[in-house]
Order: C-alpha cells, then sequence, then structure tokens
C-alpha cells in the first residue's frame, strides 16, 4: 500500500526554523530520505516553495477566481511530502514519528493513496488513463 506523509507546518514552525541552518535541515532530511531508500520504502519526495510564491484557484465563484499566495487562512500550510510504499497505515506511522519535523507547529499527515485497480474498471476514463499508465512505465 501507498501512503503520502504529508509535511504540514504553522507560521509558529516556519519561525522556528527561522534560525536553524539550511546545510542542517538538508542534512537530517537527506538522512532520514537515505533510510527510507535503504529500506525500500520510499516512492517519491519532494519540497514544496513557499506559499508566498504559490497561487489558489478558488471555485466557490464562476469563472474561478485565482489569488497569489499564501492561502487565507496559514494555520497549516504543506511544505512537502513523501510517498512510501509500505505494508500498512501502522508502518507508515512509525516512518512518519522518525521524520526530522520537531518543533512547535510542526505534523505530518498520513493519508493512503488510492490505486487505479480500486476504480470502476468497465469506465471509459479509467480504461484511457491505465493505459497512459501502461505506457509510461507506471504500471
Amino acid at each position: 500500500m501507498k501512503y503520502m506523509l504529508i509535511m504540514r507546518a504553522t507560521d509558529e514552525s516556519f519561525e522556528a526554523f527561522q534560525n536553524v541552518d539550511f546545510g542542517e535541515i538538508v542534512e537530517s532530511m537527506g538522512r532520514f530520505n537515505d533510510e527510507m531508500i535503504q529500506a525500500g520504502v520510499l516512492v517519491a519526495a519532494e519540497g514544496l516553495d513557499a506559499a508566498t510564491e504559490g497561487v489558489v484557484v478558488d471555485y466557490s465563484s464562476q469563472p474561478p477566481v485565482v489569488t497569489d499566495g499564501p492561502y487565507g487562512e496559514t494555520k497549516e500550510l504543506f511544505g512537502g511530502y513523501w510517498i512510501v510504499e509500505v505494508a500498512s497505515k501502522e508502518e507508515a506511522v512509525e516512518w512518519a514519528k522518525r521524520a526530522p519535523l520537531a518543533g512547535p507547529g510542526s505534523k505530518c499527515e498520513i493519508r493512503r493513496v488510492t490505486s487505479i485497480d480500486e476504480f470502476p474498471q468497465d469506465n471509459e476514463w479509467i480504461r484511457k488513463e491505465r493505459a497512459w499508465r501502461e505506457a509510461t512505465g507506471q504500471l
């Protein structure tokens, strides 16, 4: 099963990391990523640019409204993610507990990544996506 470990941070946690050397952050993340690589569970990992560099598309009206980031509420922002392939949610939790995200306001949300096999296989769009995934080596 695949799980996404989503790094979440608050204004408080961003402030706490202002005085931490970026090299130290890269080092601790690198060690953690390497542990997951060596264990054979890491599928993907990416960090996200600052929310101030993003945009938000709000679908509350037509046409949708696009505004510059950050989001209206910055209580918790996604900062990056890992996708791991593990045997259970409990194993995903154990990996998340080891992530170098210590500090006030830092959290890791864990969500299972659904498989294309869980969708109706007789659906035209699912068949097209499956063919694309097979053609690109994703299945």
